[in-house]
């Protein structure tokens, strides 16, 4: 059973400005980083005159190095938006020979353009339907499949690439394929995304802000920064984070609303407030929160959901529907076992009903334990320590984890456990599963991998997100191995929260039930 935290740990008064050389430089506490630093003159001195220079602030320093990412990612993804010309001299996307699977250069922004009809300038996102080919006997009735941020999203950059195509045909501006315009400047924002993710996680890191450079340079950020679009729901998850740190829980609802909106996963940040605020006495707080959480996402959802119900439902039935995906551990299970206890093979358009119900399952299992260390710890987690906690324990038991979903992970482990070495082994591991997903999906009939290899470092990344699980795990529960809290800080993302008294532990659930008169 866990005791309240000691109140002399824990003072009501708000934590005094820090001065730079109060931060904390990685380069004197961390071996790794003080080796990387050699090269360029080796650990900042103990005489160094920290914070002197005018200009290259630790923020700076990692909006820079994430530019530099971000470039390398782009250059990591042009091979895929290149064009050719066909025997009658049209200029056609060079897909040809699995160029996407063979140069490891895949982006799901290239193909919905086509698939989401976004090449049509008389489509509407949820307005629109089309047909699409089925395995029954009916075609199927198909809407935008994403949430109403990203929906948006794509077809203002779809409006953006059709006036950019307008202009250079009429020679003001370069010319290339639509679908290569409209990849160029869904990248240009998704770029501007992840530095407000970097940013927005610097910002909160307090006396570390030199974390954040593993947000900037991440090898899930060479890879997976233009795959998808889920890097406009870390920014707005990370300036929600930000805004709660600030103590401004209007401003956090309405971003994490806001990011419910692109992505659903930030709701799950919500479920974490709760039992941290419940615990510190600070529901009301909680409460400011939610309610702009809804109200945010309401006003964005209900003019769809009133003027198009069925194109906004698109994306919870889709998902509904979806089966079990390569990189589950739902497959790997079904791999490894022949077993096809997961609803079997379905056929097209039906709902796989038992692995919903095993994910949910799992996954709420997961969360109450999650409550329970929430309640039970000797000191109260951090928010970030939650936060990665309850989000991994989501990625883990669900039946999709497309391979970009990882970068949801990045900003949150960086708040939870500011370790660089496992840090980098992990997001290494997890990058690194692009390699062998690419040649699985090119097939062994065209020189690719079989799925064996592509399902092995699945299970490799899986166990490395579970290592890093059991490590916060040890911190939570011993507080003073916790890297955060012994640089001086109780809960820098906490915002209400940090240095607040417990009012209500497991321990005091338990005293109030033995303390009950016998009638």
């Amino acid at each position: 059973m866990s005791r309240a935290s000691d109140p002399a740990d824990e003072p009501d008064s708000a934590p005094r400005t820090l001065t730079p050389a109060e931060r904390i430089a990685p380069s004197r506490h961390d071996p790794l980083v003080a080796a990387a630093t050699r090269p360029i003159g080796g650990p900042i001195g103990a005489h160094a005159a920290v914070g002197r220079q005018w200009f290259w602030s630790p923020q700076r320093v990692g909006l820079a190095m994430a530019v530099l990412a971000l470039v390398v990612c782009w250059f990591g993804k042009a091979s895929c938006i290149q064009q050719y010309s066909d025997s009658n001299g049209v200029h056609q996307l060079d897909w040809r020979a699995g160029r996407p699977f063979v140069a490891m250069c895949y982006s799901d922004i290239v193909p919905l353009y086509s698939s989401e009809k976004l090449d049509d300038a008389r489509t509407f996102p949820y307005v629109t339907s089309w047909q699409e080919d089925s395995q029954t006997a009916e075609n199927q009735t198909r809407y935008m499949e994403y949430p109403v941020v990203t929906g948006l999203f794509q077809w203002i950059n779809a409006k953006l690439a059709a006036g950019w195509t307008s202009v250079a045909n009429a020679g003001w501006l370069p010319g290339a394929l639509p679908v290569a315009i409209y990849f160029n400047i869904s990248a240009f924002w998704l770029a501007l995304a992840w530095l407000v993710t970097v940013w927005a996680t610097g910002r909160t890191t307090k006396r570390r802000p030199w974390d954040a450079v593993l947000v900037a340079i991440s090898p899930l950020v060479l890879v997976h920064t233009f795959t998808n679009f889920d890097a406009l729901a870390t920014a707005a998850t990370a300036a929600g984070i930000l805004a709660w740190s600030r103590k401004r829980p209007e401003v956090a609802g309405v971003l994490f609303g806001l990011g419910i909106a692109t992505k659903l996963y930030p709701l799950l940040l919500l479920g974490v407030l709760f039992l941290l605020c419940l615990r510190a006495g600070k529901l009301r707080a909680w409460s400011q929160t939610a309610a702009f959480t809804v109200l945010a996402w309401l006003v964005v959802n209900v003019p769809f959901i009133v003027a198009a119900p069925r194109g906004w439902w698109e994306f919870f039935r889709l998902n509904t529907l979806r089966p079990m995906d390569p990189d589950s551990l739902y497959n790997v299970v079904s791999y490894a076992t022949g077993w096809v206890g997961f609803d079997g093979v379905l056929q097209k358009g039906q709902t796989p009903t038992v692995l919903n119900i095993v994910v949910a399952v799992l996954f709420l299992a997961c969360f109450a334990g999650i409550a329970y260390v929430a309640l039970t710890a000797p000191r109260r987690p951090r928010f970030g320590q939650l936060a990665f906690l309850v989000v991994a324990a989501f990625l883990l038991t669900n039946k999709v984890w497309s391979p970009q979903y990882s970068l949801w992970l990045v900003p949150l482990a960086v708040l939870a456990i500011p370790r660089w070495r496992p840090l980098l082994a992990w997001m290494v591991i997890d990058a690194a599963v692009w390699a062998p997903r690419m040649f699985y999906y090119l097939g062994v009939d065209h020189k690719g991998l079989p799925a064996g290899w592509f399902l092995g470092g699945v299970v490799i990344r899986d166990l490395a997100v579970v290592g890093l699980c059991v490590l916060v795990l040890r911190e939570i529960y011993r507080p003073r191995t916790d890297l955060v809290r012994l640089s001086g800080d109780d809960d820098p993302a906490g915002g209400v929260l940090e240095r607040a008294r417990d009012k209500v532990t497991f321990a005091s659930f338990r005293r109030s039930r033995t303390e009950q008169p016998v009638s």
